[in-house]
């Protein structure tokens, strides 16, 4: 029974990802805005997720994103493997060369940034169903199904996509 519960949800969880991707496009020069990208799609998925489990939505962090995409733009020339992302066995993640350097660009200190978590998974072409079941159906799931964690920064390039969560205590509220 629990298995049905959750392919159920997981079921439903993917078919709201498709619909949200299936946007209207308009004659408009802005091309930015006549689709959601990689990152609002993980967010919306992440967060309807996470109501399935009657948890909080997460909030954008503008200072976790900042360092969410400079995180994404470190990996993109790192190939995706079997080792990478989520399946990356603990301990063996790929390494954030230049973290301080990091932090100062996003106007973040380290003690702020404690509590905090990097998520980075690698994906080819950021397919968005597969993007959304590396973070919900791995290990990462642990992460997105705790209640301290609040807020979130989500950055993408090429095949990788990072999600930085924050907490809402001193220490991880990436300030």
């Amino acid at each position: 029974m629990a298995y049905f519960q959750k392919y159920l949800i997981l079921t439903l969880l993917l078919l709201s990802i498709f619909c949200i991707n299936q946007t209207v496009k308009c004659d408009d020069d802005n091309d930015d805005d006549d689709h959601l990208d990689e990152e609002d799609i993980l967010l919306v998925g992440i967060n309807s997720y996470r109501a399935t489990l009657n948890l909080t939505a997460l909030i954008e962090n503008e200072r976790a994103e900042c360092l969410a995409d400079e995180i994404a733009d470190q990996f993109k020339y790192q190939p995706c493997t079997n080792t990478t992302g989520s399946n990356t066995i603990p301990g063996t993640e790929p390494e954030i060369f230049n973290y301080p350097n990091l932090l100062q660009k996003c106007h973040l200190n380290v003690n702020t940034t404690r509590d905090g978590v990097i998520l980075p998974a690698c994906v080819p072409n950021l397919d968005s169903t597969l993007v959304l079941s590396n973070y919900t159906m791995s290990r990462y799931s642990n992460y997105l199904n705790d209640t301290k964690y609040t807020g979130v920064g989500i950055g993408s390039e090429d095949n990788w996509i990072v999600v930085v969560l924050t907490t809402n205590t001193p220490e991880g509220r990436f300030w």
